[in-house]
């Protein structure tokens, strides 16, 4: 199964006098990178959230944005904290005693002081329990996407690999003749120019270089590294690395094949490689 690094998901769940919405998103990166957007009450649950997300995803960049959101139907009615009222109003006459025309706090302003309302306390290792089961179901969802996702780059890498395989088929019945050919034509402009060398030395040297020129080797490596490519895609395992190291490989046996030419046929071949396996390769960043 090929996972894709990009997905989304977003899911939400209704607990006691409070609605929890998870949105989790993905993007490609070369390690595994977790970022958080929690609300306050929920910090201290990063560090099981995190590990949640490891044991589900092994490469990209994650967003995960947790929010608690009050309901205003309450088993228990907020309450102020008379302490902290009465700090603030110590602090208010104290600030009016260096600065006179300073404005005092009106309601409002105390009403918004964090911690003066104070609200019903969710029980905490229900709370946790009730997060870890909507980032799981998150995750799900979320994977989900990103398996859609890289069943595409899976199609688009296979069409290209059989691609290659053609052009790999097309050429290598040619080479013999390609050679030969070629073999012939360094041969005739030898004897023209060179009458007085040695007969067999020009013999030895046409062979020399004919095992030079021989592409056999590299299109053999070609065709293993496709079947490769095509093993990894098949398998369970996390294959973007391993993949962009084949396309490495693919892209140097094209090379190579290019710089050994000696026909248009097996040139043209090369570039056309080339561009395929590019073409792969900008699909395989994205791959987990």
């Amino acid at each position: 199964m090929t996972f894709s690094m990009t997905g989304f998901a977003a899911v939400e769940q209704a607990i006691e006098s409070a609605t929890l919405i998870l949105e989790l998103r993905a993007v490609n990166s070369r390690y595994l990178d977790i970022n958080f957007k929690l609300d306050d009450a929920l910090k201290s649950l990063e560090p099981s959230i995190r590990e949640l997300i490891s044991t589900h995803v092994s490469r990209g960049k994650i967003e995960c944005k947790l929010s608690l959101i009050q309901r205003t139907q309450s088993q228990q009615a907020p309450q102020l904290d008379t302490q902290l009222l009465k700090h603030l109003a110590q602090l208010q006459t104290q600030t009016q005693t260096i600065f006179p025309q300073s404005r005092a706090l009106s309601v409002a302003d105390i009403l918004r002081w964090p911690g003066v309302v104070i609200h019903e306390e969710a029980n905490h290792e229900a709370l946790a329990e009730q997060v870890k089961t909507l980032v799981q179901q998150g995750l799900q969802d979320l994977n989900a996407s990103r398996v859609r996702e890289g069943e595409k780059l899976k199609a688009i890498i296979l069409d290209r690999i059989q691609h290659i395989e053609t052009l790999v088929a097309q050429v290598k019945p040619l080479l013999p003749t390609l050679h030969q050919e070629y073999q012939a034509k360094l041969e005739h402009k030898l004897h023209e120019t060179l009458k007085t060398i040695d007969q067999e030395r020009i013999a030895q040297e046409l062979v020399l270089f004919a095992q030079r020129i021989d592409v056999d080797e590299e299109l053999g490596r070609l065709s293993t590294h496709v079947s490769e490519v095509k093993r990894i895609l098949s398998s369970n395992a996390p294959a973007g690395k391993r993949l962009d190291f084949l396309m490495q490989e693919l892209n140097r046996e094209a090379n190579t094949l290019g710089s050994k030419s000696v026909a248009v046929q097996t040139t043209q071949t090369s570039m056309e490689l080339k561009v395929l396996i590019e073409q792969m390769r900008e699909q395989i960043q994205n791959i987990e």
